[in-house]
């Protein structure tokens, strides 16, 4: 007689989170169209405030704009000259990012030869190595590639240095009392271990990433995203100004949530806060 009314006990709260997340799904499409109904509003009654909302175009003219640059070829080449350049210089980033990082938590020389250099290069913005990549690279593609790697590689590394010196240490022990080398530490403790800093990194790095390719278009670039935009700017065209922005923040989370998404299942042995909460 007790079963059945435990069953439904454990059933009970199913519906009432499925309906949390739908409201919350609501709720946030709700926000993005109020954004967006006041965004035309303001502009369409050519309102001032304190911000000149007479100057920006309507939604429906960035839409119209929008319409037209998807049919056109050049949208599609700044789009995927943008995401050739923020995939290698990312890539390169995380490998490297993640290497140097576990090097650096794990050996003392490592981070006595290296560790300074990288304290001096960290508070440099990447947007301000533009120059330098010009003088040292032939052509702009390799230039922004390197811009976008520095922009990602900090965030990465040290993220992953700090999830490394984290760890605590009764996990190496534990593999080394049960006869385990140095490479059994860092394959079966290390590294899995310091996987969620890892992502945090990787997620931070992308999203700097994106902020520092799009720069290094509209400084140096000939095609890509940034470039486009830039290039609206400068003959007046601000609903293409827009279509690039909305294109890049698009482009951002696309790319961001994807990482979060790997992210997630890399680490899926790890309890989540709907976990922890129960």
């Amino acid at each position: 007689m007790t079963a059945e009314p435990t069953g439904r006990a454990a059933a009970a709260p199913r519906p009432r989170r499925s309906l949390g997340v739908w409201r919350s799904r609501a709720i946030r499409l709700g926000s993005v169209v109020a954004v967006i109904a006041a965004w035309q509003f303001l502009t369409s009654n050519d309102i001032r405030l304190w911000v000149r909302f007479d100057t920006l175009p309507t939604v429906t003219e960035i839409v119209r704009a929008f319409r037209h640059q998807l049919g056109t070829e050049v949208f599609y080449l700044d789009l995927g000259q943008s995401l050739i350049r923020i995939l290698s210089g990312f890539g390169l980033a995380a490998v490297l990012g993640v290497a140097s990082g576990v090097a650096l938590g794990r050996s003392r020389w490592f981070a006595d030869i290296f560790g300074p250099l990288t304290e001096l290069a960290r508070p440099i913005p990447a947007i301000a190595i533009v120059p330098v990549a010009i003088l040292l690279f032939p052509d702009d593609e390799a230039g922004i590639v390197f811009i976008t790697f520095i922009a990602a590689y900090f965030p990465v590394m040290v993220s992953t240095r700090h999830a490394v010196r984290a760890l605590p240490t009764i996990w190496e022990d534990s593999v080394r009392t049960l006869g385990g080398s140095r490479w059994d530490v860092l394959l079966r403790v290390v590294l899995p271990g310091s996987l969620p800093g890892v992502f945090s990194g990787l997620s931070v790095g992308i999203g700097v990433a994106w902020i520092c390719v799009v720069s290094a278009e509209m400084i140096s670039g000939r095609l890509g995203v940034g470039y486009r935009t830039w290039q609206a700017y400068t003959i007046v065209d601000y609903p293409g100004v827009f279509v690039g922005i909305i294109t890049i923040g698009v482009l951002g989370y696309g790319t961001s949530a994807a990482v979060e998404l790997i992210g997630r299942r890399v680490t899926h042995w790890l309890p989540r806060v709907q976990e922890i909460a129960k």
